[in-house]
């Protein structure tokens, strides 16, 4: 099964469409949310919920037949080839304490591979499209990764799980080490805007552990496209929905080796091997 290009441009219209509903919502919900927790570190906003709503309801009304997986436990299964994978609000941490750095995140998947992706900052006006085999782009401008070939001269980022309060020091760890080899290191609380902006060349590389599907899906194309690499720690390149994640390790591809240098023999809490395995 092949996709026509013009099936490819009427998904793209779909995406613009989902990114700008859910985009809406953040923006005249933003310093007006109610919160709940969901775990000890992870929150779920009046945002999350509403933004969601509004990008299925644009799914559901214009790529009815489509399989979905939301992160607010919205999924879909008919066994359709393509899956649209939904992070409604990225981000919801920064967000509910009225820090703007949060984001829409939405991937097309054809056959488990991202076809399509779109992050939408609504506080920054900025809209990250890529697809596949045609490049990435922000706000219509074709974007691509930095030209950094070494990491003691690289800006990287990275985000801390939400089992933190287990595994504190094994995060730490890989933080201090980057600390010393690197430049400097920034935390944004987005993973999504993360690549993004590894994307555009706002920033060399990225790692952290146990995201999901919705947080990098959307990311990994735009990163990809833009001419760096996406791989998990042991850098073996994404193959399934399942593991798109637990291990990320993103970057411009010129100091990607360096950074798996870093990971290299690391003896992982044994959940935390798991979730990458």
């Amino acid at each position: 099964m092949k996709i026509s290009k013009n099936e490819i441009a009427r998904y793209q219209g779909v995406l613009l469409k989902a990114l700008s509903a859910g985009a809406k919502v953040l923006k005249k919900k933003f310093l007006h949310v109610s919160i709940r927790y969901k775990g000890r570190a992870n929150l779920v906003t009046e945002a999350d919920i509403l933004s969601q709503k509004a990008i299925l309801s644009v799914i559901a009304r214009l790529a009815p037949l489509h399989d979905y997986q939301a992160e607010e436990n919205a999924v879909r299964n008919t066994g359709s080839p393509f899956r649209w994978v939904i992070d409604p609000l990225d981000g919801t941490t920064n967000y509910a304490h009225g820090y703007p750095a949060s984001c829409v995140s939405i991937a097309l998947l054809f056959k488990d591979k991202p076809i399509l992706g779109g992050v939408e900052d609504p506080f920054r006006g900025e809209r990250f499209i890529a697809e596949k085999n045609r490049g990435a782009f922000l706000n219509g401008k074709k974007i691509s990764v930095s030209k950094t070939k070494l990491l003691r001269e690289s800006l990287l980022i990275t985000g801390f799980a939400y089992d933190r309060h287990r595994h504190s020091h094994f995060y730490v760890e890989r933080l201090r080490k980057f600390l010393l080899a690197s430049h400097d290191i920034r935390r944004s609380g987005s993973a999504a805007l993360d690549l993004a902006w590894i994307a555009c060349g706002r920033a060399d590389g990225f790692w952290e552990f146990r995201l999901n599907p919705w947080d990098v899906a959307a990311g990994w194309l735009l990163v990809e496209e833009a001419g760096g690499r996406v791989t998990d720690f042991s850098g073996k390149r994404w193959s399934r929905p399942s593991v798109f994640g637990p291990q990320t390790l993103a970057s411009n591809g010129r100091i990607h080796s360096e950074m798996l240098s870093f990971f290299k023999g690391l003896k992982f809490p044994k959940d935390l091997k798991a979730a990458g395995s």
